[in-house]
């Protein structure tokens, strides 16, 4: 089930006593972990009823032994079990010992009083492994992975409710491509917005381009953004803007290159027919990273992306040589490649 499902099930009071969390999105499984502690415990509660293990120090019979104890005062208690790597396929490389068959014996005799949940911060789990399959077959199961363009946008207007204030469909967009997909980024992002948004309580789009600050990964692609369009001027205003935030005009140049490649093999994937979410499978690219790549894409020729894959190769080495300074070198490179493409339009 999805994390907004998920997230659905913890606000209308709906818990399960077992869940099983894994995935790369970390901050959606913290966050979902956050928000059930919070339901089931209160501030005072968690003092005494909340118990975190991490499965690289400590044994995981530990906690299910502390699991079977009851909740002091009563109510409720809420065990966690952080970073489970005993569930994938990777080899034991820490010195403590688990005992898994008692977390597997764990499944099938689970206390009311107690809400457990076993974290494995990994894209996949060995599903060969039993442990797997009574965990999967008893508990809850939240798979933290990238969320989809769609998700995001959800997301944001999930995130909009619980600050009391609105964003409209421009604003989105405006958000999703200064902040891209970074969540933690996205809710700090969202913080300042509302407290921006005041009475009128609706974020919009001019606010976003005041506030929002970029990331050197969106300064990137708006960067290449404007050499596409041979927008000379704004292509030269974020570089320079780069150089004074103190950015290395190598760091600079080796973004670019990354960003250009993606765009060839984004580009070519498409042309063979694949999907925006098989794109991101193979490349291991974010889903909205693949779409804004795609849509960009679309400007550029594939045999003009290998010729700027080549030139881009030649100042590295050129700079690399000595032969030209890398500030110059990368100013020469933009303004040279905003120039070309002017006269072919």
């Amino acid at each position: 089930m999805s994390y907004l499902e998920r997230l659905k099930e913890v606000k209308k009071g709906d818990m399960g006593p077992l869940y099983l969390m894994y995935g790369t999105e970390t901050y959606l499984m913290e966050d979902l972990i956050q928000r059930l502690t919070n339901s089931a415990l209160s501030p005072e509660e968690q003092e005494m009823n909340l118990l975190r293990f991490d499965m690289t120090e400590q044994p995981v019979d530990l906690a299910v032994e502390e699991a079977y104890t009851f909740p002091f005062m009563g109510g409720k208690k809420v065990v966690i079990i952080k970073d489970a790597y005993f569930l994938t396929a990777q080899k034991n490389r820490e010195k403590v010992e688990h005992d898994t068959a008692k977390l597997a014996a764990y499944t099938e005799n689970i206390p009311e009083e107690t809400i457990m949940i076993v974290s494995a911060p990994y894209e996949k789990l060995d599903e060969r492994k039993k442990l797997v399959k009574q965990l999967r077959k008893a508990g809850r199961i939240l798979e933290a992975k990238p969320l989809q363009s769609g998700e995001l946008r959800k997301w944001l207007d999930e995130k909009a409710f619980e600050l009391q204030v609105s964003i409209d469909d421009r604003a989105k967009e405006r958000l999703l491509t200064l902040a891209g997909d970074n969540l933690l980024m996205l809710t700090s992002e969202m913080n300042k917005l509302a407290v921006h948004a005041g009475t009128s309580g609706i974020i919009q789009e001019e606010a976003v381009k005041e506030l929002v600050t970029r990331s050197l990964e969106q300064d990137i692609f708006a960067l290449v953004d404007y050499v596409v369009k041979a927008d000379v001027s704004s292509s030269m205003r974020i570089y320079r803007d780069l150089i004074k935030q103190k950015e290395a005009p190598l760091k600079i140049l080796a973004l670019m290159v990354r960003q250009f490649r993606i765009l060839y093999q984004v580009k070519q994937l498409a042309q063979q027919g694949y999907g925006e979410k098989m794109i991101a499978s193979r490349l291991k690219l974010h889903p909205f990273a693949v779409k804004l790549a795609a849509k960009q894409s679309r400007s550029f020729q594939a045999e003009m992306l290998l010729q700027l894959l080549d030139d881009l190769a030649d100042l590295d080495y050129r700079i690399k040589t000595g032969k030209v300074s890398e500030e110059l070198g990368v100013e020469m490179f933009l303004l040279a490649r905003s120039r070309s493409v002017q006269k072919r339009t």
